[in-house]
């Protein structure tokens, strides 16, 4: 079960004006469950987005990138679930434009004003026959209430759909912030499969957009990993619609962008911790602080390098004390220079290893209490500088396995 993590509550979910959303269920891969989303998008909307960095890219990323490229004002986004539309060739960028195209007809504007997002099963055929079948009603149902059965609809393993609303005082007026995610496994960043989705009202330019949706997936998105594997399908979304009443914020040393730009960072890692809780058949939700570093990357490699470590996360899942794994797995994270000698790890309030060695004062209990909770922090100080980066990750338990053996069935 995913750890201290619930479905999201409706009636706080907030709508963002300038936005509506319909959802249908298409058949895509299981009958009687919601696989279709369509958002459609006011006038005054901006869109900026970040994208996997998987050279084996989804024919929808590519065709997003293209459509944001273009410069036109997106109007609509479309997600399906049940196909990913990955490893597809020319076949799949063709199914994808005609998505976009169908969703462009019934919504009155270009197809390269759509963008189209896919997730599931890689390397197979879009079911393109069953979205254009399922695409009215969709439109159909188009509300600005709809967060909550959007964020259903773009589920694929994971157990609890994600959402989240925010709203903050810029100037004289309210701005409303809300979002959604899926995500559950392939989970690893550049991006992290996942999708997610952040719109607000407030009202940006677009070079400030595409500056913000970067520094939040940076802090939130890119901060998260279950299992190590880059997605072909990731896709984080930021979407203005400027329609609070509030005016256009073009500075970005203001102190109206700042506050904008912690509420989006602060629901986009809402979001992302919200997909390691339930990270397949997770059991524990694992923060790794590693601080005192010569630069913010090595410090995100070492704590890379301990995240990803499956006889790490299989200890954390077993609740054993075998804490040489961390050890082992910061020697090997490529640091050459790393002084051992002037490394301590702590595993929540216990100093477990000091001085290159095991601390006079651990004792194996005491780091079996802590292996015991549902919620753990590893923190290493490096000894090497100011520099401190932060990785969200999870255990890796039986069901994991299971789940992933058992996904196309």
């Amino acid at each position: 079960m995913p750890v201290n993590l619930t479905p999201p509550n409706p009636n706080q979910l907030l709508p963002v004006k300038g936005i509506t959303l319909g959802i249908a269920e298409a058949g895509i891969k299981k009958a009687n469950r919601k696989d279709l989303l369509v958002m459609r998008l006011g006038d005054q909307a901006r869109v900026a987005g970040v994208f996997t960095q998987n050279r084996f890219c989804a024919a929808p990323v590519a065709l997003c990138k293209e459509h944001l490229a273009a410069g036109k004002s997106i109007r609509a986004l479309v997600v399906n679930t049940g196909n990913a539309n990955a490893g597809t060739g020319e076949e799949g960028l063709n199914r994808a434009r005609q998505t976009c195209a169908e969703v462009a007809k019934l919504l009155g504007c270009a197809e390269e004003q759509v963008l189209p997002f896919s997730t599931g099963v890689i390397l197979e055929p879009l079911p393109v026959d069953k979205i254009v079948a399922g695409l009215p009603a969709a439109v159909a149902d188009l509300m600005e209430s709809n967060w909550f059965n959007a964020a259903q609809a773009i589920m694929t393993t994971d157990i609890v759909s994600k959402a989240v609303s925010k709203q903050i005082r810029l100037g004289d007026a309210t701005v409303t912030l809300t979002g959604i995610a899926k995500g559950s496994g392939m989970i690893h960043p550049n991006m992290a499969t996942m999708l997610g989705y952040v719109a607000t009202d407030a009202a940006l330019s677009q070079p400030l957009l595409e500056a913000l949706v970067r520094y939040a997936a940076d802090r939130s998105f890119n901060c998260i990993t279950v299992d190590g594997d880059t997605s072909t399908n990731d896709s984080f979304i930021l979407i203005a619609t400027g329609e609070a009443g509030v005016p256009e914020i073009t500075d970005a040393a203001s102190a109206r962008y700042a506050a904008l730009r912690d509420a989006v960072t602060e629901v986009s890692q809402v979001l992302a911790q919200a997909i390691v809780r339930d990270g397949e058949g997770a059991t524990k939700f694992i923060t790794i602080v590693v601080e005192g570093g010569a630069s913010e990357a090595e410090c995100r490699q070492v704590a890379y390098a301990i995240a990803h470590s499956p006889l790490v996360k299989t200890a954390f899942f077993a609740s054993d004390p075998n804490l040489g794994r961390i050890l082992a797995a910061i020697g090997y994270a490529g640091i050459a220079d790393l002084d051992v000698d002037r490394l301590k790890l702590y595993l929540g309030d216990v100093l477990v290893a000091e001085h290159g060695g095991r601390a006079a004062s651990y004792q194996e209990q005491d780091g079996q209490r802590v292996m015991k909770e549902p919620e753990i922090t590893v923190r290493v100080q490096l000894g090497r500088g100011q520099a401190a980066a932060t990785v969200w990750t999870c255990d890796f338990s039986y069901d994991y396995v299971k789940i992933n053996a058992e996904y196309r069935s």
